[in-house]
């Protein structure tokens, strides 16, 4: 009895550490599947979730035997690379699989040289480059090689002065007329623009960059403190708050003129100017009336009006760029800083972050999701680090897509709403980096200087 007493006590103990183990790997791949299923939508919602297509890019051949053939095609064949590579959309294959031979002109194409393995390609771009009296001429074609019938989908012909920057011009036009084709319809982004704050001229002025990090230059000279650049849908202006002589105000560049144009001095601290969709108003932080709070002008700076009257602070407003009907921004008037979103007159405000320390929201082009910087755990012996978060607006559901990395604030979208740019002390200082929008794919854009709070330009 005494041992079929300690049997039947051992077994009840051996079931129920197999229960107990059982709930945990069902727990275990619940959390794995939500966790998934996490990313999935955020995949959809950001038109990654579509199935990669296998793309081979040969190097571009020389058409002309000019010696700036050599340098004009390297910059060609790296910037269309990069470009393709960071889409989202595609999967490069991998240039150790290409056949000895690559075609230059549509009557080179072999197709089982490419649509079988180890290529295994389903598209092909493939193309020349050549210098003659000074221009660069480019003809790219995209050939469908699983379609031997009718392999053309593209078929484009550049030219212009024989330069590196315009050879990186026409890469970046070749580029987004692939992503257009292979992406679903949505533009690319390889001639968009990213707007940035930097200090590596002395003072923190305001710089602009091609997507990829390339063509830094800087755009004000204002010798003081310039900060949130914000360019209009139309990319025409650029709306920037600056340190002068009567205080924190809203000044307006012209990209046209290259030069300051008129704006308003409204009185008090005004930050962050952020653009209406239609490019028709602005919405603004100003404490002119005592605390901030968020305001809205004409995109002239007339009819500045306040939406906001709670005890605030309220800051950092952001518009929905989809619908132009809700506007997301910041307030202190629970305390720590939290999102909320309201709507473009300033009713139905909610809030949207439960927790923490949660700034900088961001809108994607989609009118799906917000984007912010989220330290979700904040104050005295619960340390955290801030980090990119996304949203989805309708359920609250969030997704972290920075981990491990220093300080991550001041996201902002891509026009295709494929990628993000952020800045980021994870280097050691805070330099600008760039994202897919479910937090692969990070790279460093700049490297000079200290530079913070990217503005992606709208198309």
């Amino acid at each position: 009895m005494h041992n079929g007493h300690k049997i039947s006590s051992l077994s009840a103990r051996t079931g129920a550490q197999f229960l107990s183990a059982c709930s945990l790997i069902i727990l275990l791949f619940s959390l794995l599947a939500s966790r998934s299923h996490a990313q999935d939508w955020v995949r959809t919602g950001s038109g990654l979730g579509v199935d990669k297509v296998r793309l081979a890019v040969p190097d571009f051949k020389p058409s002309t035997g000019d010696p700036q053939n050599t340098a004009l095609l390297k910059t060609f064949n790296d910037t269309l690379w990069n470009d393709l590579d960071n889409s989202g959309v595609v999967e490069l294959v991998s240039k150790s699989f290409y056949p000895l031979q690559v075609p230059g002109q549509p009557a080179e194409v072999t197709f089982p040289a490419w649509n079988a393995p180890p290529p295994n390609a389903a598209m092909l771009a493939f193309g020349n480059l050549g210098v003659a009296a000074g221009k660069v001429t480019v003809q790219g074609w995209l050939y469908d090689v699983k379609n031997t019938a009718s392999a053309q989908v593209l078929g484009k012909q550049y030219a212009d002065v024989a330069s590196d920057e315009a050879t990186r011009v026409i890469a970046h036009k070749f580029a987004d007329e692939i992503i257009f084709r292979l992406g679903g319809g949505i533009p690319g982004i390889a001639e968009s623009k990213i707007y940035f704050v930097s200090d590596r001229s002395g003072h923190k002025e305001i710089w602009v960059m091609d997507y990829d990090g390339s063509n830094q230059r800087q755009l004000t000279h204002q010798g003081s403190i310039s900060i949130s650049p914000r360019v209009s849908p139309d990319g025409s202006r650029l709306a920037f708050s600056s340190l002068t002589k009567s205080g924190w105000d809203i000044l307006m560049y012209s990209m046209e003129l290259n030069r300051l144009v008129g704006f308003p001095r409204f009185g008090g601290t005004n930050l962050a100017p952020a653009w209406s969709p239609d490019g028709a108003k602005l919405a603004l932080s100003s404490s002119r009336g005592g605390s901030s709070q968020i305001y809205e002008c004409d995109a002239s700076g007339g009819n500045l009006h306040r939406i906001t009257s709670g005890k605030g602070p309220d800051v950092s407003p952001v518009w929905n760029r989809k619908t132009g009907a809700q506007v997301a921004f910041v307030s202190g008037s629970t305390g720590l800083p939290q999102v909320y979103t309201m709507e473009a007159d300033g009713t139905n405000q909610q809030r949207m972050t439960d927790q923490g320390y949660a700034v900088s929201p961001n809108w994607s082009p989609n009118g799906q999701f917000l984007t912010l910087a989220w330290i979700r755990k904040y104050g005295p012996g619960e340390p955290g680090s801030s980090d990119i978060y996304l949203m989805d607006i309708a359920s609250k559901q969030w997704v972290q897509l920075t981990h491990d990395g220093g300080r991550n604030d001041f996201p902002s979208w891509s026009p295709d709403g494929r990628h993000i740019v952020f800045q980021s002390s994870r280097s050691g200082k805070e330099e600008i980096w760039e994202m897919l929008a479910d937090g692969t794919k990070l790279h460093q854009l700049t490297f000079t200087g200290r530079n913070s709070q990217p503005n992606w330009s709208w198309k």
